[in-house]
């Protein structure tokens, strides 16, 4: 019996419908700019959109481009939207998109060298190349004891990095000293801290958030960790596990990277740097400032899915140590043993992560940096650096509002004064602001509360973002501000 529709893999098949995709693609991304960028829908809105079950017989792509456009388009945020300012950006981009289209097509499982050796040996070469952008240590290189592997999130690669810090001091002191070990870091790290503590059996109390304040604006404070190590050994317990961040979530806060690595190392203590959003910004000189000390760190991450014009995911790890992360998470069954793995002679990055599988995502971060080159990105970065500055002068010209924060990078957390400076009003305020901002469809900002106080956060980073976008932002914020105090 002759088969309807698309056969599992025909290559004119293939080359006629991708040409649609690609087109649909490109047309979406031309017309960005008339979505609202927060999704209007209502919870559920789908279920009422489509079957409830899926079909007997093939549908045409065009049909399911067209449910595409009527049905799924109206439900998504468009992270890529010029006037998308929320949370950090995640970045696509034609060279990022290129590299994940391959990817695709090439469809390999990478687990182990043998199983695609260009897919290990591309990415041990493309994390070395992006940690020399960085001016990273050399101990970070593959070339060394140490080396980079490409993890899902940021989330993943602290896990992976505690996991390894575990079980390195297990070794030592037993099993047994589990409920002794203690994890530090400020409060303003990044929850996948704690969910990493919970996912590698570290008691809650011993995961120790130390707090900090506008003082320090709001970086972990070298004296607070020093004291809390002290009293921790001196109850018996075992300091094992500091993480610090360069451009924290709420406010790009950059802990002091120099001190809090000698603290550790005087401890036996691994220390980690997460630079998720901001290491990206590194590889301009001007910025590379705010990793000094990292050579003091045992593991570094950035994500090049948020501001390095590759598309998610994509979370570059380095450590100086790679048999820490091998003897934690390797395993060794039956079928996969071969003789270049059996012989030490490669790298097996399946003994590098959680999973078993793992995708060919070194292409995309190839082709960005070889499409783009290193002067194109750092005036990518630049750029968005100039417009969040100009941001911050009209955020600053306007008496009603004030910036909260030094801005460090290109996010500005500012607020809408209260009127009487009542701080219980002011945080209402500010949270009907952000509603009534995102709920016109014309941008997307998110918040955070730093000292008690509600704080409205404008990140600029999407690829198309352009002066304009900001100046309409603005306006945006402005009016809704208006319309709010008038009614009081």
């Amino acid at each position: 019996m002759e088969s309807k529709g698309l056969q599992p893999m025909d290559s004119e098949q293939l080359r006629e419908n991708a040409h649609k995709m690609v087109d649909f693609i490109a047309d979406y991304y031309k017309s960005i700019e008339n979505f609202p960028v927060l999704s209007q829908v209502e919870p559920g809105y789908l279920r009422e959109l489509l079957p409830d079950s899926a079909p007997n017989q093939p549908e045409t792509l065009q049909n399911v481009l067209d449910d595409v456009q009527a049905k799924i388009l109206p439900g998504v945020t468009h992270w890529q939207s010029p006037s998308y300012f929320a949370y950090y950006p995640s970045n696509s981009s034609v060279a990022g998109f290129l590299g994940e289209m391959l990817s695709a097509g090439i469809n390999m499982v990478g687990f182990s060298w043998i199983t695609s050796p260009a897919a290990t040996e591309l990415e041990m070469i493309v994390l070395d190349w992006l940690g020399k952008l960085l001016k990273l240590p050399e101990d970070f290189l593959s070339t060394g004891q140490g080396g980079g592997v490409i993890q899902g999130t940021a989330s993943e690669a602290v896990l992976v990095v505690l996991l390894a810090a575990r079980d390195r001091v297990l070794r030592k002191l037993g099993k047994n000293a589990l409920e002794k070990l203690v994890v530090y870091a400020s409060d303003q790290t990044h929850s996948a801290l704690q969910k990493a503590c919970q996912i590698g059996g570290i008691h809650p109390e011993n995961c120790k958030l130390l707090k900090t304040d506008s003082s320090t604006n709001y970086a972990l404070s070298p004296n607070l960790l020093s004291k809390a190590i002290s009293d921790d050994i001196s109850t018996g317990l075992v300091p094992f596990f500091l993480c610090a961040t360069v451009g924290t979530t709420s406010s790009t806060a950059v802990d002091p990277l120099l001190s809090l690595g000698k603290i550790a190392k005087n401890n036996g203590i691994w220390f980690h740097v997460d630079a998720a959003y901001a290491g990206s910004a590194c590889i301009c000189p001007e910025y590379r400032c705010y990793i000094d000390g990292v050579e003091e760190a045992d593991s570094f991450n950035m994500n090049a899915h948020k501001w390095f014009l590759t598309n998610f995911d994509c979370s570059a790890l380095w450590v100086k140590d790679r048999n820490a992360l091998i003897q934690s998470l390797s395993t060794n069954p039956e079928f996969l043993k071969n003789k270049a793995s059996q012989a030490k002679m490669v790298v097996d990055y399946k003994d590098w992560q959680i999973p078993l599988g793992r995708r060919f995502r070194s292409l995309k971060l190839w082709m960005v940096l070889r499409l783009y080159g290193l002067e194109n990105l750092q005036c990518y970065i630049r750029n968005h650096i100039n417009l969040a500055k100009y941001f911050e002068g009209l955020v600053a010209a306007d008496s009603r509002f004030e910036v909260v924060t030094p801005r460090v990078f290109s996010l500005v957390c500012f607020r809408l004064l209260p009127p009487n400076n009542n701080e219980d009003h002011g945080n209402n305020l500010n949270h009907d602001l952000l509603d009534a901002v995102n709920s016109t469809g014309k941008i997307f900002i998110s918040h955070t509360v730093l000292s008690g106080k509600y704080i409205l956060r404008f990140a600029v980073g999407a690829p198309l973002t352009e002066e304009r976008h900001v100046t309409a932002a603005w306006k945006v914020l402005q009016d809704e501000a208006s319309a709010l105090l008038g009614s009081l």
